[in-house]
């Protein structure tokens, strides 16, 4: 059985990329309130897998998680790509006349917007958690509140849906990375079988210091389907650049590092494993 720590209650869209991801096998939850708690639960125990969202289609990336991954020495083994789906859902004996609030995380309400503009009347409220918020509806039974999650979710603590697929924008994706520690990566994610790989690398304030980078990795034919920058903290305008690479040939894109760890400060592979 795999243990896998999440982000978030069950019901949760972690919770929904992780069965998907491990579909046929058993795994076990550890829900954490967190993404600082995924990681804590990896570090104390290098046999739980992680599973953490790194961008989303709309809201664009998650950036503190870039950071406590690199920060963390663990190794991404592979990615899941899950289609965002939500629903209002309230209580059974509630109805549209009876809601006076709704409840869900801050980017669910924010891919709900046109939803909730034509229901002025109901006040939108920040939670910590989609699933959370309807968890806590059913438990606490809160009359007249109302909780934006994955209809699944609503299913899962008995709420009533009132109407499914409520998000502004039906092309709303979430890629999710699994994580792990570095001595169980090849056994989740034999090397041989990597196609793509995720670096992070530093490089001076110079002029063309990251053309240089990228005029190679494009000569050993190495396709960047991410990049994303983040400042350096105490090395004013310069910036560590997450990567994400795809590649046809393993050899051709050891090559392409072996090339351009010169023209770097710092470089660091993240992961190598089966792009989605």
């Amino acid at each position: 059985m795999k243990r896998i720590a999440i982000q978030g209650f069950q019901g949760s869209f972690h919770d929904i990329a992780a069965h998907q991801y491990f579909q046929g096998e058993q795994i076990q939850l550890i829900c954490c309130a967190t993404f600082e708690q995924v990681f804590d639960n990896m570090r104390h125990d290098p046999t739980v897998i992680g599973m953490t969202a790194i961008e989303n289609t709309i809201a664009g990336s998650l950036l503190h998680n870039y950071e406590l991954l690199r920060a963390s020495g663990a190794t991404v083994v592979g990615e899941h790509k899950l289609h965002i789906e939500h629903c209002i859902c309230c209580l059974p004996e509630d109805d549209w006349d009876t809601l006076k609030e709704v409840h869900s995380h801050p980017v669910a309400l924010a891919q709900c917007n046109a939803f909730l503009s034509r229901h002025p009347d109901i006040k939108a409220v920040e939670a910590d958690d989609t699933a959370g918020a309807a968890e806590y509806i059913a438990k606490h039974k809160c009359h007249g509140w109302a909780a934006i999650c994955n209809a699944s979710a609503a299913r899962m603590y008995g709420l009533k849906v009132l109407e499914d697929n409520i998000h502004d924008n039906k092309h709303n994706f979430t890629r999710f990375l699994v994580i792990a520690n570095p001595n169980k990566a090849d056994f989740l994610c034999p090397l041989e079988k990597a196609d793509k790989a995720s670096i992070v690398f530093h490089v001076a304030h110079e002029e063309g210091s990251l053309s240089k980078v990228l005029t190679i990795l494009s000569f050993y034919g190495i396709n960047l389907t991410k990049i994303q920058s983040l400042p350096v903290i105490g090395c004013e305008w310069e910036y560590l650049f997450y990567v994400d690479l795809t590649f046809n040939s393993l050899t051709r894109y050891r090559q392409s590092i072996d090339a351009i760890i010169p023209l770097t400060r710092s470089l660091k592979i993240l992961g190598e494993y089966v792009g989605k």
